[in-house]
């Protein structure tokens, strides 16, 4: 038999010595160590077999169905890395994303159990056939061998009967080795339990995969500079892979939380820190993505993202740099944050009143409190979907395309924001972005939690809540401003139209 060189890991505590263990049964005492090996892909998806559940009383597999696309989707990571491997085939062979394939890394452990013939353990009436068992024995101190059947490296090796190994986490992962001829030379690193029952095999699949809290969005986001190179960048985000968008709006909320000028400076819960009121950093990627950088072209895509160009027709393309767009978010925040304050509004004066509490120096809370919509991920999505759709309905009459920022800048380079928001603010036509957050300034912006609302109020409020919410906002807000008397009445009216919105 060939060995393999193992490490043994002792994990027990007396405390686990008071657990009801069963000889009888599918819980006995399990080892109080397990072992860590590597070993070659293609041997262990040859040795491995795995029990999956039925709808059957008694069953006890205790894996779920494999998912063909999961395990095709990962093959493509190891063979292409991230982000290449969310490309099309086609896209792939493109010189212009060379630069995005990585390593296909898969660093995280194949959690097996192997069948330890002192405990001849069948599964649905089978068991290991003599020759086919895999063997660990103890060495000195940490150390172990691990046997091999005879001929698991001459392929193609089958197990006369039952599989002697059982895979507890990562069906999926090595679900992609299937093709050794594809993926030849790659080795797993493995966690192996001998003689484990499948009562705990049970338990460790859920405590891997069900018990542990996911990490937040907001921190994942906030991982995004660390994971890019500068290459990623320079291809086209918006309209690329998901990667490349989220990457980018990623920078713009940055932008808006960081810049001395933006009116949400250190306003945004950037790693998704419970009880802090303000919005997460994850809710403002997904209205950016949702709005200023969806794609312009595809199927229901009636109204695209102003910085993934306003159609699909070359002569309608922004080619703004990063600087740029989130100068121009920043210009539209600080706006009507200084229209609501200085525009005596029926809804804005009833938040202050009775939201003293939340008045901290410049903070208006009609603008940053707990009871208004600016502050909560429905008003956020709600100002970026309508300023984006008036923004890219308006582009000749606001005349977009001729605003060329004098410095070019990515979105995380102060200075380059800096003189973007000062020549916006220069604009020819920018007397009609400022009519747009007057108009904005006077929608009732106030939550359903606020006082002062009457019955309908309310209910119109709620519906802003659950999943047609965003939807419903950004209905209402195009309704407010079609009812104005200003310019941006005709562009609410189209917009509307090209919606295909309700009018009430």
């Amino acid at each position: 038999m060939r060995e393999i060189p193992a490490i043994k890991v002792h994990q027990w505590l007396p405390e686990w010595d008071q657990v009801k263990f069963e000889d009888e049964g599918t819980r006995r005492r399990p080892p109080a160590h397990f072992y860590v090996f590597s070993l070659p892909a293609n041997e262990l998806q040859a040795l491995s077999g795995i029990q999956r559940r039925v709808a059957e009383a008694g069953d006890t597999g205790i894996q779920r169905r494999r998912d063909p696309r999961r395990t095709s989707g990962i093959q493509d990571y190891i063979l292409h890395g991230f982000p290449h491997a969310d490309f099309s085939p086609e896209n792939r062979s493109k010189p212009e994303h060379a630069d995005s394939k990585m390593p296909g890394w898969l660093p995280t452990s194949i959690v097996v159990n192997v069948l330890n013939p002192e405990f001849p353990d069948q599964r649905k009436g089978q068991s290991v056939a003599e020759g086919d068992h895999v063997l660990i024995e103890d060495g000195e101190g940490l150390t172990a061998r691990v046997l091999l059947p005879e001929g698991l490296d001459s392929p193609p090796w089958y197990p006369k009967a039952l599989p002697p190994v059982e895979i507890i986490d990562g069906q999926h992962r090595l679900g992609a080795f299937e093709d050794p001829e594809k993926l030849g030379g790659y080795d797993l690193p493995v966690v192996a339990f001998y003689g484990l029952d499948v009562t705990w095999q049970a338990y460790l699949f859920y405590t891997i995969n069900i018990r542990p809290v996911r990490i937040n969005a907001s921190l994942a986001f906030d991982l995004y500079p660390l994971l890019r190179t500068e290459q990623w960048l320079e291809l086209d985000q918006a309209q690329g892979p998901l990667v490349y968008r989220e990457t980018r709006a990623q920078e713009i909320v940055r932008s808006l939380y960081a810049h001395p000028y933006s009116p949400w400076l250190n306003h945004i819960n950037m790693l998704g820190e419970p009880g802090r009121t303000m919005v997460r950093q994850a809710a403002w990627i997904r209205s950016l993505l949702a709005s200023y950088i969806r794609p312009n072209a595809g199927r229901r895509m009636l109204i695209g993202g102003l910085f993934g160009a306003a159609s699909s027709r070359d002569d309608q393309n922004l080619d703004w740099h990063g600087a740029q767009q989130a100068a121009f978010i920043i210009h539209l925040g600080k706006i009507l944050r200084e229209r609501i304050r200085s525009t005596k509004q029926v809804w804005s004066d009833a938040i202050r009143q009775n939201d003293q509490s939340d008045q901290h120096g410049d903070l208006d809370p009609a603008f940053y409190g707990r009871h208004s919509l600016l502050n909560t991920d429905q008003g956020i999505r709600g100002f970026l979907s309508i300023t984006n759709d008036i923004s890219v309905v308006n582009l000749d009459k606001f005349r977009l395309r001729d605003w060329n920022a004098q410095e070019f800048g990515s979105p995380d380079d102060t200075d380059a924001i800096t003189s973007a928001v000062e020549s916006l603010s220069s604009h020819s036509e920018t007397h009609l972005l400022d009519e747009l957050m007057s108009e904005l300034a006077t929608f009732d912006w106030r939550t359903s939690s606020a006082s002062g609302l009457n019955d309908a109020q309310r209910t119109i409020k709620r519906a802003f809540r659950g999943s047609g919410g965003y939807r419903e906002i950004r209905r209402r807000l195009l309704l407010h401003l079609a009812n104005r008397s200003s310019s941006i009445a005709e562009s609410a009216n189209h917009t509307i139209d090209l919606l295909g919105f309700e009018r009430d």
